[in-house]
């Protein structure tokens, strides 16, 4: 069962996730009027890009823009939890080390002592956005099953990969029931919500090229910048 989800069932994982986005992504692009804008587009082509890199970053930087700036604690739960599911499994020196025996490439990776501690702040802060969804009115009337269905798919591998590396003598079945949530989380990505993973670049970059190429690259609102 280890061999054939870190092998086969991994493979298809990967290639669901990044062909599913890639679709995505090409979906949202093929949506835009670009035939209305060419002309703005064509002709401010630096600016365009300054736009859409200076958006993009700004909203990848903790408390770069104001709307990070205006709500402070969900901003950081936010990051953590995020640092938990993207940075942290892209780094586990046993991921890398999954990656290297099947595939044959591997890269440099964190201390096992720094992924507990983001682990668990990535936890508690998936917790804490869970717990907000029900205490503020405004959000709790927005959410939906899907939505806590996709914190449920985001939470599993954290957790279970957790119990899994300090469970004391026979782990195996943490250990396959965090192999199999985290490919569930992969293949979800691209038909979930999840898929914000790309379409926020896109989405980012289309915002900051409007304001860079028809606005100037004023600075706006704070939605932006």
């Amino acid at each position: 069962m280890y061999a054939f989800l870190t092998g086969p069932m991994l493979w298809l994982s990967f290639a669901i996730c990044i062909l599913g986005c890639a679709w995505r992504a090409y979906m949202y692009v093929k949506g835009l009027s670009w035939q209305l804008d060419r002309v703005a587009y064509g002709h401010n082509t630096d600016l365009a890009v300054k736009g859409a890199l200076k958006s993009i970053f700004h909203w990848l930087i903790p408390f770069a823009s104001c709307s990070w700036r205006a709500k402070p604690v969900f901003a950081t739960a936010f990051f953590l939890l995020h640092i938990g599911l993207v940075i942290v499994p892209i780094f586990l020196y046993a991921h890398v080390m999954i990656v290297a025996e099947r595939f044959g490439v591997s890269w440099p990776t964190m201390p096992d002592g720094l992924a507990d501690i983001l682990t668990i702040l990535a936890i508690l802060a998936g917790l804490f956005i869970l717990l907000r969804r029900f205490g503020l009115s405004e959000v709790r009337i927005i959410t939906t099953r899907q939505d806590l269905g996709i914190m449920a798919i985001s939470l599993a591998p954290l957790v279970t990969g957790f119990v899994a590396a300090h469970q004391s003598g026979d782990g195996n079945g943490w250990l396959l029931a965090h192999i199999i949530t985290g490919e569930i989380w992969l293949i979800a990505v691209p038909f979930t919500k999840l898929s914000h993973a790309v379409l926020f670049f896109c989405s980012r970059a289309q915002i900051g090229i409007d304001f860079g190429t028809k606005r100037g690259g004023q600075r706006g609102s704070g939605i932006v910048w």
